[in-house]
């Protein structure tokens, strides 16, 4: 079964374990239509929550991690200590991460700069739940995934990404490390097997902690397969699948990390650069763009359609095709 968790981002971090008590955690509501038919869909009420490496660590409403971007020896010395120590807090959605519920209750806002009352905040990481404390899940074959979006004012050099992600239902909680849990957002992986993580698998990933490196990052790395629905902005779009020899969520280290400045990106146990289709590499100039002379115009919302289609036509079958298309004033347009 093709089974994967989704990931909406205007950017793109998972981080302590503990649960903090500085601030409550609420989580913005998003309705969303559900199980399709020729009669119609039906509504089901989802929320968000952001990834825990944008939250506040600390210990008591003091620092674990540092605003300099190093661990505080006297909390995180080690990785377990830390993970046993250090709290993760409840995040002010709005005011320090610039996300929000749309005023039709069924999509989300995300600022990409947000000024707060600490600190000024660049991007997020949402996921989207199913309940207080696991993720959704979304079985993909036989199905297809629909969204609309508004990309209008994202430039070159942004991307706005929708993507599946092989996470753990619960974010890797275990009731001990790990008390925080989806509900916290923990738990992140991808198919490049990040090492910027300030945890993974329920351990603070303080070795080798590289403080000076852009973004910091630590010895382990998390990988998992990931499908890439949406990276794009306004001038350019890409969808890409990314597999990997490993099933769920695995802490990678050394060569299976498949680093690319180590000159080991295609040693490890994901696809790092995947199977993508951008139209306008593949020869299609006129698809996509920000303007009336595309047939895709980004000035303008549109809805972005990808079906998982099966060699039978049912849950059961073998992936066959992973098709998209859009709408757009009522016009439905083929992939370039």
């Amino acid at each position: 079964v093709m089974r994967s968790l989704l990931c909406v981002a205007p950017l793109g971090l998972a981080a302590a374990q503990q649960v903090g008590t500085m601030q409550q955690e609420t989580h913005p509501e998003m309705w969303m239509e559900s199980d399709c038919t020729a009669s119609g869909c039906k509504w089901e009420k989802t929320s968000v929550v952001i990834d825990s490496n944008w939250r506040w660590v600390n210990k008591n409403g003091q620092n674990c991690y540092m605003n300099d971007n190093t661990w505080d020896p006297a909390t995180c010395s080690d990785g377990e200590m830390c993970a046993k120590t250090c709290g993760l807090d409840g995040a002010d959605y709005k005011g320090t991460y610039g996300v929000s519920t749309n005023s039709y209750r069924d999509g989300v806002v995300l600022s990409f700069v947000t000024k707060g009352p600490y600190s000024t905040n660049y991007g997020s990481r949402l996921y989207v739940m199913d309940g207080e404390d696991t993720y959704k899940i979304y079985k993909l074959k036989n199905r297809e995934f629909t969204f609309d979006v508004d990309v209008s004012n994202l430039r070159c050099g942004l991307n706005g990404a929708v993507y599946f992600v092989e996470m753990d239902r619960k974010g890797d909680w275990d009731g001990v490390r790990n008390k925080a849990g989806a509900k916290y957002g923990t738990g992140y992986c991808d198919a490049q097997c990040p090492h910027d993580l300030k945890f993974v698998k329920g351990e603070a990933n303080v070795k080798n902690w590289d403080s000076e490196s852009v973004p910091p990052t630590g010895h382990y790395g998390a990988c998992c397969a990931e499908m890439d629905i949406w990276e794009a902005n306004r001038m350019a779009t890409a969808f890409t699948p990314h597999p990997c020899t490993v099933e769920g969520a695995f802490r990678c280290s050394g060569v299976e990390c498949g680093d690319g400045d180590r000159g080991e990106r295609y040693m490890g146990v994901c696809d790092k650069d995947g199977c993508d289709f951008n139209a306008f590499r593949m020869g299609s100039r006129d698809h996509y763009g920000h303007g009336a002379h595309y047939e895709v115009d980004s000035s303008r919302p549109m809805t972005v359609v990808t079906q998982f289609l099966t060699h039978n036509e049912t849950d059961e079958g073998i992936l066959s095709e992973i098709r998209r298309f859009y709408v757009q004033d009522e016009k439905v347009v083929a992939h370039g």
